[in-house]
């Protein structure tokens, strides 16, 4: 076998390959490296071919091989081996690491070159390399970044839509194995199913560009489906193109659309349906967006009469200023709990009615809920009531004193909680409410206390003061409601009274 190296060709050949970007190595038949362009030498971190090694055997003794799955070659798998071998190959790819060292330093892409003299005898072996460290590397990045990101997202092939990536945010959300993924293609499990633009995605798929975000229905495995929002992105992967797919999980917000319309269903069937007058209005309480039947009934207004239409143009509150004030309190934002107001009815009729209102959400609008009660009918009463215990107590004596402690209960309420109390009178005082309780005018009782008329009057409109009353009816009512019985007053000194 005739040896290149001691001809002028291998001169020339190194004079053709010395500024190549791939690095270059020849191999003499007999196993020798004849010579390795700078690049080749830069690729192995060296700077002289006795770095390198002079023969094959030297220079798998100072640099360590593994394919990228971590696999170490053997020597016979060393593609300078397969080179002097005679073998032709491409693409074949290593890491490389220096002899002694864990970590590979280097990824090479290299291919085989054999040169043979005019009787077709092999003359010189070339192996040919090329860095391919950063795209490596950068496909690590990737390839880590794909795997850690909690996003839903596969990857499949372009050539055959074959799935070749998943990662396990995709696992996590369609319940669908890794392994059972990687073994089928994109109409396998559809990840374009229902697609809203179907067409247009198949259409984009095909010519390997872009998806556009659309939404669609993917197939899980227990037969049921997800809603999702899915993309597509062309990339490169090991210069093949391919297609990235990724997915945004759109069953929650369905579940909760789907809750919020039922329940705005069911709250709009009791809105109907409820005896009490309702009504929807907007925020700032000047306009009404719906009302009830009850409300209808009650008022006279159908919901063409008044909804959409200012409240103070539809004049439902019998004043102006009674219409500000509720409105101001609901623009406050603060709920409105059974004020009584005055309602003009359609009709022109003005009722006493009680309004209570809520801040509510309908079809994501911020609303207020009023609600109407007439108690007209009650108003009526209570006066009434009032009307007649007045007249009753204009003359007290026919009556037993518990029908008079029971009347002025009823009629003075708010005697029962007032802060005045008995003990805030005098001694003198509890005896001149004592002889009023017992009926005697201001004379009687100036004559029992033997004191001046004057002196009983000044009494009087100190207790008067005390206990929020101007009438004698209504400080014996006072008394009574507290226990305060005349009789029990002892009063020393009395002077008989003529009866």
């Amino acid at each position: 076998m005739k040896s290149l190296r001691d001809s002028a060709d291998l001169m020339h050949l190194r004079q053709i390959i010395a500024g190549l970007d791939e690095g270059v190595i020849l191999i003499d038949p007999d196993q020798s490296i004849l010579w390795a362009n700078t690049a080749a030498l830069g690729m192995h971190g060296v700077e002289s071919m006795a770095e390198l090694g002079e023969t094959v055997d030297e220079y798998r003794d100072r640099f360590q091989l593994r394919y990228r799955n971590n696999h170490r070659l053997d020597n016979a798998d060393y593609p300078i081996e397969r080179v002097v071998s005679g073998e032709a190959f491409s693409e074949v790819v290593v890491e490389v690491a220096v002899a002694g060292e864990e970590e590979p330093r280097w990824v090479h892409q290299v291919r085989s070159l054999v040169l043979t003299d005019d009787h077709d005898e092999p003359e010189c072996l070339v192996m040919i390399i090329q860095d391919v460290s950063a795209r490596f590397e950068a496909e690590d990045r990737f390839e880590q970044s794909f795997n850690a990101n909690p996003a839903p997202a596969v990857i499949c092939r372009l050539c055959d839509l074959r799935f070749v990536k998943v990662n396990q945010g995709f696992v996590d959300m369609t319940g669908h194995a890794r392994e059972v993924v990687l073994a089928r293609t994109v109409y396998d499990i559809d990840v374009l199913e229902r697609a809203e633009q179907r067409d247009l995605a198949k259409e984009r798929l095909a010519e390997g560009r872009t998806i556009p975000q659309m939404e669609a229905e993917l197939a899980l495995p227990d037969g049921t489906s997800k809603l999702v929002i899915v993309a597509g992105q062309p990339i490169d992967m090991g210069n093949q193109p391919c297609m990235l797919f990724t997915f945004a999980d759109l069953e929650p917000r369905r579940k909760a659309e789907t809750a919020l319309r039922q329940s705005e269903e069911r709250f709009m069937r009791t809105f109907s349906l409820a005896p009490v007058a309702l009504a929807i209005g907007t925020l700032d309480g000047h306009r009404l967006c719906d009302v009830n039947a009850a409300f209808t009934e009650l008022t006279g207004y159908a919901a063409s009469d008044i909804t959409d239409t200012p409240l103070g143009d539809v004049e439902l509150w019998e004043t102006a200023a009674q219409r500000h004030e509720l409105e101001d309190e609901i623009a406050a934002g603060r709920p409105i709990r059974d004020r009584e107001v005055r309602i003009k009815l359609k009709d022109g009729t003005v009722i006493d009615g009680i309004v209570s209102t809520e801040p509510i959400m309908l079809e994501n609008e911020k609303c207020v809920l009023w609600a109407m009660r007439d108690i007209t009918t009650r108003k009526t009463s209570e006066r009434e009531l009032v009307n007649a215990i007045e007249a009753v107590m204009q003359d007290t004596s026919w009556l037993s004193r518990s029908i008079m402690e029971k009347l002025a209960r009823i009629r003075t309420p708010q005697a029962e909680t007032t802060g005045v109390g008995l003990g805030e009178l005098t001694q003198r005082e509890r005896e001149v409410l004592a002889l009023i309780c017992r009926g005697l005018d201001d004379k009687s009782i100036a004559r029992t206390l033997d004191v001046s008329a004057n002196t009983v009057r000044n009494h009087v409109a100190r207790i008067y003061s005390k206990i929020g009353v101007n009438r004698r009816n209504a400080a014996a009512a006072w008394a009574r409601a507290r226990g305060f019985d005349g009789d029990s007053v002892v009063i020393p000194n009395i002077k008989e009274v003529a009866a």
